[in-house]
């Protein structure tokens, strides 16, 4: 940035423009640093990620549905589980029959993790072998 000290003179003219020296300097340095920063940040480990897919569920009589709304409450085929060890000791009940019933879980999307965690966690106390979730399909190009 240029100061004029004195008295101007019609020879001497105020100088305009912008000195972008330091603009160009610091835009070096972020420059360098992304170069740097970028090849280690994108390392990872190599796995494949499974696809998007969508099966219809096949409904059968001896599968069981568990609800779980936003505030934890866990519904067993629509009837009101009280907590957690009644859930295994039911669980256990069907886990012995054999062909083992499926167990397909609805949580809720505005419920917690641990919600529908606690479900899981209780099929596999319970020897449970098939657990599946039950999704809203994928909305299609503008429906």
């Amino acid at each position: 940035m240029g100061m004029a000290v004195g008295s101007l003179d019609d020879d001497d003219e105020l100088v305009a423009d912008i000195n972008t020296t330091p603009l160009v300097d610091v835009m070096l340095v972020l420059l360098i640093i992304f170069l740097i920063t970028i090849p280690v940040v994108i390392q990872s480990i190599p796995v494949e990620l499974p696809k998007e897919r969508n099966l219809p569920t096949q409904t059968k009589p001896e599968n069981i549905v568990i609800a779980v709304n936003k505030e934890g409450d866990m519904f067993w085929n629509n009837q009101r589980v009280a907590d957690d060890n009644v859930l295994l000791d039911r669980l256990k009940e069907v886990a012995v029959k054999q062909p083992q019933p499926e167990v397909h879980i609805r949580g809720d999307r505005e419920g917690r993790y641990e919600f529908v965690g606690r479900v899981v966690l209780a099929c596999q106390r319970a020897g449970i072998l098939k657990v599946g979730f039950i999704t809203e399909p994928p909305a299609r190009n503008g429906r």
